[in-house]
């Protein structure tokens, strides 16, 4: 069995020495702890490991082997965590006949056993959270449950590892992959790592329970796939970025993903808007759950990152209805999360044109000589030209509320040139060249937001940018 095992963990072989020879041993000294620090944007892990070794007095040689993984060879380091006083690392040597392992030469005043470190970097490591958001019937309240699928087609099995996310963005010149494919990898190693890697998000291995069963079942979940206890997870602020360390310890297998709760928030509130942004949404009017990630909401005090959210909405008949699925990008402390629901069919919009006229006309003149025939002479000829003038569109949105509750609707609209936006909605400027209005419509009610846009067009046009006025 511990043969089987060599071709594809990293082994650590002790070799014991007397005074006269080395004699080297067979036994491969198993791990007493391993840590795994996951940095998602570049494909980087830094394992840290722990050993117990035997040591002879003597010069000891310590083999470290990482055979169809995806380690860095060059991140390997050694170190002592006990004894170190008794123990000196000569030299590390990398054979040139065995490219998939290194030897370190130990001179050792000791004989007994100590504890050393292993670090290094490997790749094939990653994670990704997803969130369950289940509403009330009433919308007024859901809940905001988050997950963290860890997922490794790194070639090495992780037993009883200490897992440990990185939120945030690290830059390197390289990738681990990429290093550990340079004269390591084979043509065939290489293509069952990307094969693997497609295998693993076909898995999809279901672990850990969402915000309820009825939840998890309509999400496809089976019953005997919901694990009933949450994995705790502890946050660590750092200056550029959070660390997320799980609780305990998990075994993360090759070419296996394991599912565990990131937090669980009950009663959030959130409220709901409608909003016109044709930059953002399209040329239509789309309904928004927006929460926000605070304490006050039940969702914590550490940034959320990015991944899948599902929400549904408890239908009042012991069932769930699908309301959206979406991708949210990193979230900072304090900052909201807007879940797109689409557009609604029972709020109807329309942009209506009421009239559009000109006004303040400039014209430029010019003149121009025509000779007549022999004999006739010559005339001048004046032709006066529009340079300069005003348009002016007057524009009503309007909303139309078939729902039993009354709705908020913000509109967003832009305009390009030196434009005054002449209305009574009490405008607000969202920046420069784009206008922000406002309303509630009750329910069963047709409300119009009439507006008159005018632009300034040729030489009447002095800047770039929107002002308000009031009236129509």
């Amino acid at each position: 069995m511990m043969r089987r095992r060599l071709a594809w963990m990293p082994v650590l072989i002790a070799a014991r020495a007397d005074a006269q020879q080395n004699v080297d041993l067979s036994t491969v000294p198993p791990r007493d702890t391993v840590q795994l620090t996951i940095y998602n944007s570049e494909d980087l892990t830094l394992v840290r490991e722990t050993r117990t070794v035997t040591f002879k007095p003597g010069v000891n040689p310590l083999q470290f082997s990482w055979a169809s993984t995806l380690i860095d060879p060059s991140s390997v380091q050694l170190r002592f965590k006990t004894q170190g006083d008794k123990l000196d690392l000569l030299d590390t040597t990398y054979p040139h006949d065995k490219p998939q392992m290194l030897t370190w030469s130990v001179r050792s005043a000791l004989d007994g056993d100590a504890t050393v470190e292993i670090t290094y970097f490997t790749s094939g490591l990653s994670w990704a959270a997803d969130y369950v958001c289940v509403s009330n019937p009433e919308e007024t309240k859901t809940s905001f449950d988050g997950f963290v699928r860890i997922i490794n087609n790194s070639g090495e099995d992780y037993e009883n590892a200490q897992v440990r996310l990185v939120v945030g963005t690290i830059n390197l010149v390289e990738t681990i992959a990429q290093l550990a494919q340079q004269g390591i990898l084979s043509k065939h190693d290489a293509d069952e790592y990307r094969a693997g890697r497609r295998r693993v998000a076909e898995l999809g291995q279901k672990a850990k329970k969402p915000a309820s069963d009825k939840a998890m079942k309509a999400l496809g979940y089976a019953e005997a796939e919901v694990l009933r206890e949450p994995k705790g997870i502890i946050k660590e602020g750092l200056s550029e970025y959070f660390i997320y360390t799980v609780e305990g310890t998990e075994t993360i297998r090759n070419t296996w993903s394991k599912r565990m709760r990131l937090f669980a928030g009950t009663d959030a509130p959130f409220r709901i808007q409608y909003r016109y942004r044709p930059q953002e949404y399209g040329d239509q009017v789309v309904r928004l759950f927006i929460l926000r990630n605070d304490e006050a909401s039940d969702l914590g005090t550490t940034p959320l990152p990015d991944g899948l959210v599902r929400l549904l909405k408890d239908n009042g008949r012991d069932g769930l209805s699908v309301l959206a699925h979406q991708n949210i990008r990193y979230v900072p402390i304090g900052q909201e999360i807007e879940l797109n629901l689409g557009p609604d069919p029972e709020v109807i919009h329309e942009q209506v044109p009421l009239r559009s006229y000109r006004d303040n006309l400039w014209f430029s003149r010019t003149g121009l000589e025509v000779r007549l025939s022999p004999g006739q002479g010559h005339k001048i000829e004046i032709n006066d030209q529009v340079c300069g003038w005003d348009e002016h569109q007057v524009w009503t949105e309007r909303i139309r509320n078939y729902r039993d509750k009354p709705i908020d609707v913000e509109f967003r609209r832009s305009f390009d040139g030196d434009v005054a936006f002449h209305s009574t909605l009490n405008p607000t400027l969202h920046d420069f060249r784009t206008v922000r209005f406002a309303a509630t419509v009750a329910p069963g009610e047709k409300k119009d937001l009439t507006y008159r846009v005018s632009s300034k067009q040729g030489t009447n046009q002095e800047e770039r940018r929107v002002t308000l006025r009031d009236g129509e």
